[in-house]
């Protein structure tokens, strides 16, 4: 009994872990629910380098559309450091995808290309509140994101990967909201 207990324990903070419904087969023995546990993990860990992929696949594009459309000199250095930023940490990434064997998108994701297709028709002053906004928006997420990786995540490459890639993160955001801050004040009328 106290075996059937510890597994349902296990099962559901499995669950929690991985985002997943708790449905606990009683036919399972423990050893099979261990190896798929471990697969569920391993999944999870791919499932967020997949996900790091696409978003800084979309950074480096963001950033380029920044550089050419934006009107304010805070939103093209901006974009420049996006794409340099985010490209060398695109680069860390696949390079430790390849080493594991993990095969990472080579595009942006639909919500991604569906917000460059929204920027690439802005231009001047529009553009630029707009993409800082995304910026802060997308940094954010992206903080807690990479935060539970680097400390919940059970392979080795994406938590480093995730710890590494934090400090740049919260730069970034940090950036993104000064550049917020002053597209936003230069269309408000001054006094």
């Amino acid at each position: 009994m106290l075996k059937i207990a510890v597994y349902s324990a296990a099962f559901s903070l499995l669950a929690l872990a991985t985002g997943r419904p708790a449905t606990p087969q009683s036919s399972t023995p423990p050893s099979s629910a261990a190896a798929k546990s471990h697969s569920a993990t391993t999944l999870s860990d791919s499932a967020f380098a997949k996900k790091a992929a696409e978003g800084g696949l979309a950074e480096v594009k963001f950033g380029q559309l920044a550089e050419e459309r934006g009107s304010s000199t805070a939103v093209k250095d901006f974009g420049k450091r996006m794409v340099a930023d985010h490209s060398k940490a695109d680069e860390q990434l696949q390079n430790d995808a390849a080493k594991e064997k993990v095969t990472l998108p080579a595009n942006m994701n639909k919500t991604d290309q569906a917000t460059y297709d929204r920027l690439s028709k802005l231009s001047g002053s529009a553009f630029d509140r707009a993409y800082a906004r995304d910026m802060v928006r997308d940094h954010k997420a992206d903080i807690a994101e990479f935060e539970h990786e680097s400390q919940h995540g059970q392979q080795q490459w994406t938590k480093d990967f995730a710890s590494q890639t934090l400090p740049t993160l919260r730069d970034h955001l940090k950036q993104a909201e000064e550049m917020l801050q002053t597209v936003e004040q230069t269309k408000a009328p001054k006094s």
